[in-house]
Order: structure tokens, then C-alpha cells, then sequence
């Protein structure tokens, strides 16, 4: 039995329904917050409730004691927590949110991994805890003690309580550093279907930093290999272990650069508003991905052009 966290967000559901396609029994948890658009998180839920091995429970992180007996009626072997309150930028206006999700929620979850015992639990952490980091590309054994931003803290929080769980109790734990992650079912507030749809239907998007801020944008299905891979591999360990591993492309691209090639793949220019970096956003992101290359002997590595090329197939079916 496998429990997701999150199913009905843009990792959760990619990952979910590949486990599906694997005819593994998955169940869903999601509480279907309207930090964005929820009929797009309904949209997703739907596809994945297609299948007779998904159930899904509604039901928030923060909610102790109800987490506390999904997970004791159901005593899963593999955990992937994915649910989070999501956005750097947003975790400056609404802090609170951050904390009940991330913090305490995330604390729900540990509380009840001690007492079930899965084989492995993987947990979604983020490249923002590298904040000032200022290597050419951002290794795992890096100073992350000085995030930019409350989201990035908390997820940097996320790995210290991790690690002291897997200390105490003795459990298989891994953190997942993603790295702008983009393709079919993107949050709509992320940068790849903003910019696709206000380019579309001529209007304006937001850049900043005059476009040369530097992201390592990561396509969706290598990710769900490279937690697909780490399940695999993870099972087949005995002894209990901590691991944190970066889920990126290794290969940075300028946002005015990813901005043209989706001008070029809708046959149309932009219309650019120019704005100041926020002080919550770093200057670049670059995963280094040799450790997880040694673990599971697979790296993400779709290219920018042809990612884009599969996330406007699924975008032009799917927007208005």
C-alpha cells in the first residue's frame, strides 16, 4: 500500500498515477486548498479516481488526529509527503499558512510514520533551502543554514525534523530538493502556464530581473522516475538510513531564454512588464546531480526545448 500526500497537486498527481499505471494501490490524501485555482486540482483528481486501485480521502495535514488514524487503518509501506503550502514568494504575505502546513503538518506526518513503521518515506524539499549558496552548482553537503525565504526555512526545518526521527525511531527516510519542476498539469501560478497563457491571449507577464535569472527547470516525468527509481532502490536496503538528494536538470537556462522559446512555439511575442527581484528568489538554481546519479543510476535530463514541447501538446488541449 502506498500513501500520497498531496495527490491532487501537480507532483502528487503525476506521481499517483504512475504508481497507478503500475498497478500499485495507492491512497490520496489532499485537502483541495484554494491557494489556486481548485477546479484545476478537481481536474486532476478525477483522472486519478478513474482507476479502482485510488482512493482518495479529503482531509488537511494539520488535522492530527484524523491523519493519525488514516494512517493507522491503513498501515502503508511506502510514504511520499508531498502536500505543502507551496510558493516562495507568497510565504512573505502569509506566513501562518506556511507554518500550519509545512511545520505542523509536516510534524502530523512524522508523528505518524513513528508509530506505523512504512519502509520508506520520502518527503518533497525544495531548492530554496540553498539560499545564499554560492557554488557554480548546488551540491547536497552545502550550507543551507541561510534560506531567503520563510518557504525555503521551512522546508530546510523539514529535513533537520526528518533527520531526528530517522535518529530516534529508526526510519528509512529521503528528502526530495526539487527543482523547478514544469510540464502537463503545472500549478497555474507557476511560471510555465502563466507566461503560456498570457502569451496566448496577449497579455502581459512579469519578469524579473530583466530576464536573467537562471533556473533549472526540471520536466515532470523525470521526477517521477527519479522517485519511482528512489522507491526501488530504497526497498531493497535493510537497514534504516537518511538520505537527501536533488531532483534536478543540471542544467540551468536564463528565463528570457525560456520566455523565446515559448514565444516561438505559440508564433507570437510577449508582452514583458519588468520587475525588481524579490529579495525571496535567488539569482540562479543548479543541480548537482552526481548523487543521485551514483543511488539509482538515473539523472533528469529532458532538455528545455523538447520539455516544452510536451507541456504545449498537453496546454493546447487544456486551456482556454
Amino acid at each position: 500500500m502506498y500513501l500520497v500526500t498531496g495527490c491532487a497537486g501537480f507532483i502528487g498527481m503525476s506521481l499517483t498515477h504512475q504508481l497507478l499505471k503500475k498497478n500499485k494501490k495507492v491512497i490520496g490524501l489532499d485537502n483541495l486548498n484554494q491557494f489556486y485555482n481548485e477546479g484545476f486540482k478537481k481536474k486532476r483528481l478525477s483522472i486519478l479516481k478513474k482507476n479502482k486501485n485510488f482512493k482518495f480521502i479529503n482531509v488537511d495535514i494539520s488535522n492530527k488526529k484524523k491523519i493519525l488514524n488514516i494512517f493507522k487503518n491503513n498501515k502503508p509501506k511506502v510514504v511520499i509527503h508531498l502536500a505543502a503550502q507551496a510558493g516562495v514568494r507568497n510565504s512573505i504575505q502569509f506566513p501562518e499558512l506556511y507554518l500550519k502546513s509545512n511545520l505542523i503538518g509536516f510534524f502530523n506526518i512524522l508523528e505518524s510514520i513513528k508509530i506505523t513503521k512504512p519502509k520508506i518515506f520520502l518527503f518533497a524539499s525544495s531548492s530554496s533551502v540553498y539560499g545564499y549558496s554560492k557554488g557554480k552548482s548546488f551540491k547536497e553537503s552545502d550550507n543551507t543554514d541561510k534560506c531567503l525565504s520563510f518557504y525555503g526555512a521551512t522546508k530546510k526545518s523539514n529535513e533537520i525534523m526528518a533527520h531526528s526521527y530517522f535518529h530516534q525511531y529508526n526510519l528509512s527516510i529521503i528528502g526530495l530538493r526539487f527543482f523547478t519542476v514544469y510540464g502537463p498539469w503545472n500549478r497555474p501560478d507557476m511560471a510555465a502556464y502563466t507566461f503560456a497563457k498570457n502569451i496566448k491571449n496577449s497579455k502581459k507577464i512579469s519578469v524579473y530581473g530583466k530576464g536573467n535569472l537562471r533556473r533549472d527547470f526540471t520536466y515532470i516525468d523525470d521526477v517521477v522516475a527519479s522517485i519511482d527509481k528512489l522507491i526501488f532502490k530504497s526497498l531493497k536496503i535493510k537497514k534504516p538510513f537518511f538520505e537527501v538528494f536533488n531532483i534536478g536538470n543540471n542544467s540551468p537556462v536564463k528565463v528570457s531564454k525560456f520566455i523565446k522559446i515559448m514565444e516561438k512555439k505559440l508564433n507570437r511575442k510577449s508582452k514583458k512588464i519588468f520587475k525588481k527581484k524579490p529579495k525571496t528568489d535567488l539569482v540562479f538554481t543548479n543541480s548537482n546531480s552526481n548523487k543521485l546519479i551514483k543511488f539509482i543510476r538515473f539523472k533528469p535530463q529532458t532538455s528545455i526545448e523538447s520539455g516544452l514541447k510536451l507541456f504545449f501538446n498537453w496546454f493546447n488541449k487544456n486551456s482556454k
